[in-house]
């Protein structure tokens, strides 16, 4: 076999001649302002800003609510309780000058209800009365009003009926000139109120015109502010993440030589900077991982023609060693035939001591063989029914299983893909050693399940032999580990080996369980899918010739 280069030993080695780059310490000051800072920066002038803007707004609104409730709840209301007061005096006169033409009582009721409504709508008028003006003008309107009632009102109501005729004759002069002057008093008190309303007015629709400008302004600003802060994000976010990014792909394209540029605020340029190490450093990771590969490819080549080699060798071992060996075996054999009896005991032993060992040499040669061949002589893989694989591995220890009086029995056997003659070795090396490894106290009882979980079928033999001490679960996994004498059991310990690794061949795993008692449990996993095409040949690369697969009972692994 080649030899191992330095280098394929410690492939960290390569890395050893290149100086990495030291990585930006994080949170180190790039100089200039950081994203966050920023951030914060533009945040709270555009809350200070929005804020104003709330303030102006909460202004327009409360000032516009101020006029307009003025206009609908002080100069309307004014307006409205001057015309009804209006109304009052003018029912008032008309009663009174009615009854004092006729004399007659029902003349007094439009007279009793305009003083009702006068005094309704004078109480009206001092509550909405907020300025001098209104006050005085309400003044001049009650005083004028009292005049006439105490000159006419008054008496003419006061007089008995059919006797009011005379009096308001006399009284009809003067009282006429002065209810001209509390006409007079009402209309310029209406004047001025409507006056007023109107001022009211013009000032609500001065405040609609102030608040639509304010809140166009304000409109206005937050989409200026918005557009400054979408081209700021733009700038200082964005369009540094899309450097980075671009730069970035073209690294990740393969052109590792193509420096990250930093660009935009601090921490971006930082992040940049990492980035831009962390390139220098993959950079120089993949050289000396190249170089490293190189190396190795040099190896599998090596690697390659010394296995091919051995494997030559493996073929002229198993193979060639055969004839010898049955030559030994012929002659010992002949030996013993002819000579058996003719010469002293112990020749006659050493004859079978050599017939032995040349009969033992050849079953380990053959064993070797089909534990060399186990994922190397195969074609490919075939749905294999291991229900009729395990039909014929009882068949082929019937006479096993005869003389030792074992009770086999199986749970429905699955179709897997697989290698037949393997799957059939694994069935055959297993049920063979639980009927070899038997209690001298009771007939084997042996048993294997099949049980789908998942994407595996768990399967196991079970048998109520003499069983596995603890200590040496892995041991009997091991070729050429036996744990007892040949004299006690026959065989070459690699049953169990070969089992291991057809298993592992297939994708699965094989282990003993220890929570089974009395006897011995050998559990083991199976793929439902078709596992991964394993690399392997049809035939030995020495001639390319194809073999069956030697089934050998008697090769199983010892067992404690």
């Amino acid at each position: 076999m080649a030899s191992q280069t330095p280098a394929a030993q410690h492939p960290a080695a390569e890395t050893q001649g290149h100086p990495r780059p030291e990585r930006p310490a994080v949170g180190a000051d790039a100089g200039g302002w950081s994203t966050r800072r920023w951030l914060r920066v533009g945040v709270s002038a555009s809350l200070a800003v929005l804020l104003l803007l709330g303030a102006l707004g909460f202004w327009v609104f409360a000032h516009s609510s101020v006029v307009n409730n003025r206009l609908v709840d002080v100069s309307s209301p004014a307006l409205i309780a001057a015309v009804r007061l209006e109304s009052g005096l003018v029912n008032q006169e008309t009663g009174i000058r009615g009854y004092g033409l006729t004399g007659q009582a029902e003349f007094l009721a439009p007279y009793e209800q305009g003083i009702a409504q006068q005094r309704d709508a004078v109480a009206e008028l001092r509550r909405l009365a907020t300025g001098e003006q209104s006050r005085a003008d309400l003044d001049l309107v009650v005083a004028r009003a009292e005049a006439w009632q105490s000159q006419v009102a008054r008496p003419v109501a006061a007089a008995p009926p059919g006797s009011a005729a005379p009096t308001a004759g006399r009284q009809t002069a003067e009282g006429k000139a002065a209810f001209d002057g509390l006409r007079a008093a009402m209309t310029l008190q209406q004047q001025h109120l409507q006056a007023d309303r109107a001022d009211s007015r013009a000032a609500l629709q001065s405040v609609r015109t102030l608040r639509n400008v304010v809140f166009s302004a304000i409109a206005v600003i937050i989409l200026l502010l918005a557009a400054l802060v979408f081209e700021g994000l733009r700038r200082g976010v964005t369009r540094p993440l899309e450097h980075l990014s671009a730069d970035a792909e073209r690294v990740a394209r393969g052109d590792f030589s193509h420096p990250i540029t930093p660009t935009g605020p601090a921490d971006l340029r930082q992040l940049a900077a990492v980035v831009e190490s962390m390139r220098g450093r993959l950079a120089q990771e993949l050289l000396a991982k190249e170089q490293a590969r190189q190396v190795l490819d040099a190896q599998a080549v090596d690697l390659r023609r010394s296995n091919s080699e051995l494997e030559q060798f493996a073929y002229v071992a198993s193979h060639d060693l055969q004839e010898p060996l049955r030559k030994v075996a012929s002659f010992c054999q002949l030996l013993q035939r002819r000579y058996g009896g003719s010469l002293d005991a112990r020749a006659d032993q050493y004859i079978e001591f050599a017939v032995d060992g040349a009969n033992r040499m050849q079953t380990l040669i053959n064993d070797l063989l089909a534990f060399s061949r186990v994922g190397r002589v195969h074609a490919s893989w075939t749905p294999v029914d291991l229900e009729q694989v395990f039909e014929r591995t009882v068949d082929s220890l019937s006479i096993a299983i005869a003389d030792n009086e074992a009770v086999i029995t199986h749970d429905p056997l699955p179709l897997i893909s697989g290698d037949a003659t393997q799957l059939g070795m694994l069935l055959q090396n297993l049920i063979s050693n639980a009927v070899k490894f038997r209690s001298p106290d009771r007939a084997p009882r042996i048993h294997l399940e099949a049980v789908r979980d998942g994407g595996l079928w768990r399967c196991a033999v079970t048998d109520n032999g003499i069983g596995i001490d603890g200590d040496f679960v892995d041991k009997v996994f091991v070729i050429f580990q036996r744990l007892h004498t040949r004299d006690a059991y026959p065989g070459n310990g690699i049953g169990l080996a070969m089992c291991k690794k057809i298993v592992e061949f297939h994708g699965g795993t094989i282990e003993v369980d220890l929570t089974h008692t009395p006897g011995t449990r050998l559990a083991f996993t199976l793929p439902v899918d078709e596992p991964a095409e394993p690399q392997g040949t049809a035939g030995d690369p020495a001639d390319g010739r194809s073999e069956a697969l030697v089934v050998a009972p008697r090769s199983e692994a010892g067992r404690s």
